[in-house]
C-alpha cells in the first residue's frame, strides 16, 4: 500500500511540484511565449520558453525549468479536453498522458503517468494536468530524490558563482556621506 505520494504508509512524504505562477504573451501574429515558477519544499525553478500556441509554449517551459530533475523533458503522448457544461463560465477538464524522457536510463525510462486538472481557464488546467503528470512520476520509488538533488546542485553552482562577502577597505579615509551628494 502506498499514500499519495507514492511512499510506503509511515514514511515521510516526498514534497511535490507545484505551479507557484505562470504567464503566457499568444497571440495571432506573434509566436507564444510562456514563463513558470516550479517550486517544492524550498526549491524552486522558473524558466520560459517558446511554443506552437499558449499551452505547447507552457509545458515547454515547464520542461526547460525541470530539466535538471528529469534529466531531459517527459513525452506527451495523450492530451484531451473535454467541457464539463456550455456557455463561458462552463469549466473543462484536461487529461494528459506523459512518458518519462528518452534520456532517462533503467526503470526511471520506463511508465504512464496521468495527469487531470479541470478549470474554466483551460490553459491553467493543462499545465496544472502536466505537472500533476510529472508528480506522479517522481513518486515512483525509482525517481527517489531527484528533485533534492536538483535543488541541492542549483545552490552549489549559485555558491560558486557568486563572489565572497564585499569586505571594507581600512585604507581608504571615512568620507561623509553628504559629501556624495554634493558632487
Amino acid at each position: 500500500m502506498f499514500n499519495a505520494a507514492g511512499a510506503e504508509p509511515g514514511a515521510p512524504a516526498s514534497p511535490t511540484l507545484h505551479l507557484a505562477r505562470w504567464t503566457i504573451t499568444s497571440g495571432s501574429n506573434v509566436q507564444s511565449r510562456g514563463a513558470v515558477v516550479i517550486a517544492s519544499g524550498d526549491h524552486q525553478w522558473e524558466a520560459s520558453s517558446e511554443g506552437n500556441g499558449a499551452v505547447d509554449a507552457l509545458l515547454r517551459a515547464v520542461d526547460a525549468a525541470l530539466h535538471d530533475v528529469l534529466t531531459g523533458h517527459p513525452r506527451l503522448v495523450a492530451y484531451d479536453v473535454h467541457a464539463l457544461g456550455e456557455g463561458p463560465g462552463a469549466e473543462g477538464r484536461v487529461t494528459l498522458t506523459i512518458e518519462p524522457p528518452t534520456s532517462a536510463q533503467g526503470a526511471r525510462g520506463a511508465g504512464r503517468y496521468d495527469g487531470s486538472a479541470q478549470g474554466t481557464n483551460i490553459i491553467a488546467a493543462s499545465v496544472d494536468a502536466y505537472v500533476q503528470a510529472i508528480n506522479a512520476m517522481l513518486a515512483e520509488a525509482h525517481w527517489a530524490g531527484a528533485a533534492d538533488s536538483a535543488g541541492n546542485e542549483r545552490r552549489r553552482l549559485a555558491r560558486e558563482a557568486t563572489p565572497g562577502r564585499a569586505e571594507v577597505d581600512k585604507d581608504v579615509g571615512r568620507e561623509a556621506s553628504i559629501d556624495w551628494f554634493d558632487r
